[in-house]
């Protein structure tokens, strides 16, 4: 029989057992592909011992390329040909890693690696912990693309016009397949099956495995936005305007919606909700119904969108031409805040597509810096262009009272 004190004994154990699974820290999750998934919703859960922060971190040149996360660190690239590695808590630069060209390709992460391409033509794997490289590999043009790694191989595409598989441990070349022109789209890898789209108009199906072209749908210009894959269907959009839907096994259209504009940004699918959400240049963000393309709601931002949007929670998140993160509740398509580091006179582009991390996101842009946003509390850091409008504000009032002394003397 169990006596009371061995009752006793077993509550406590089951009270420190559930201690030890309650503060164990939870392995950090990769980020293997463009955006995190084949959903694109470039969302990781905060650790419970993570510290929050805002704060913007000066890259000293355009940031295009979008931000990775793991181990409470963001890797990111900019057209100084530097990849960083930046601490989230604190804002303060772990390492960074110099190329030798722009860098507009986004990081992914696989266990201890970052993968990324530059403009150099290369394609490099850093050690997470200190950026030492591991390898490179050099293709012929620049590539803006952003790697895939899926189990034990990276493939991506080239301004060379060719998409490529390589042993993602030492680099070496396991295939490539030559397109019409430049290939600026990021792979999706599904059930051994390759999806990438081309400048020259074609989005393509090859065989992971070999390289094999399995099938092919032309659309009606380039296409560099990357492709999303949901319960059997690749969702991508093209410079003719349009948002197509495919059949991933066959390449036969499911639909297809006039976005009115080139598409360039890539889909956002919510698979709870069967949403769809896409930005075009025309500064229309749009939600749609994943299973038919029916139109759910739209924004207007007023400049272009190239930047794909993260999901947090019931938001969506965004950057546009206009130089403004914007916030938008998913469900409605109400806009619940926007961010504006140039404060209008210094605005730039934001074309680098956030990430979000519980309710902080992260985000860059052209105007050199990286910024890290709480959109739950509403919170941002001042940036320094606040500064530059407070001096400009102060200039302008001095002139004024200036005139105004001389007015005064001269009619003495």
């Amino acid at each position: 029989m169990i006596g009371k004190n061995d009752k006793i004994i077993g509550l406590l154990m089951v009270g420190v057992l559930a201690s030890v699974m309650t503060f164990t820290p939870v392995a950090a999750a990769d980020w293997p592909i463009f955006h995190q998934n084949i959903d694109h919703t470039g969302f990781l859960i905060q650790p419970g011992d993570f510290s929050p922060t805002i704060w913007n971190f000066n890259a000293g040149d355009i940031i295009q390329s979008s931000p990775a996360i793991k181990d409470k660190i963001i890797f990111f690239g900019s057209h100084n040909g530097i990849i960083y590695a930046v601490n989230m808590e604190d804002s303060t630069k772990t390492w960074e890693y110099k190329t030798e060209g722009p860098v507009i390709s986004s990081p992914t992460l696989v266990n201890d690696t970052l993968y990324i391409g530059s403009s150099d033509g290369n394609i490099y794997a850093l050690n997470t912990a200190n950026g030492e490289l591991k390898w490179k590999y050099e293709t012929g043009g620049a590539v803006e693309s952003t790697p895939s790694v899926i189990n034990g191989t990276l493939y991506v595409g080239s301004d060379d016009k060719n998409v490529y598989a390589i042993n993602a441990d030492d680099g070496s070349l396991l295939w490539n397949y030559g397109t019409g022109k430049e290939v600026k789209s990021s792979p999706a890898v599904v059930n051994d099956t390759l999806y990438i789209g081309s400048d020259d108009g074609i989005i393509y199906a090859l065989s992971a495995g070999n390289g094999s072209l399995i099938w092919h749908y032309t659309t009606g210009d380039k296409v560099q936005s990357s492709p999303s894959v949901f319960s059997g269907t690749l969702y991508v959009g093209s410079d003719d305007g349009k948002l197509y839907a495919l059949n991933i096994t066959s390449g036969t259209v499911n639909w297809t919606y006039s976005m009115g504009k080139p598409v360039s940004a890539s889909p956002t699918i919510d698979e709870f909700n069967y949403n769809l959400y896409i930005g075009a240049d025309n500064g229309q963000f749009s939600c749609l119904d994943t299973r038919t393309g029916e139109h759910k709601w739209s924004v207007q931002t007023g400049a272009a969108i190239e930047s794909t949007a993260a999901l947090s929670g019931n938001r969506t998140v965004f950057g546009s031409d206009n130089g403004k993160l914007h916030v938008v509740n998913k469900f409605s398509g109400t806009v619940d805040w926007t961010y504006e580091p140039g404060y209008y006179l210094f605005n730039a582009p934001i074309r680098s597509s956030p990430a979000s991390y519980g309710n902080m996101t992260y985000f860059g842009s052209n105007d050199g810096y990286l910024y890290a946003v709480n959109i739950e509390k509403q919170n941002s850091p001042t940036s320094i262009w606040a500064y530059y409008v407070v001096a400009i504000v102060v200039i302008i009032v001095a002139v004024i009272i200036g005139l105004r002394i001389l007015r005064s003397k001269f009619r003495k």
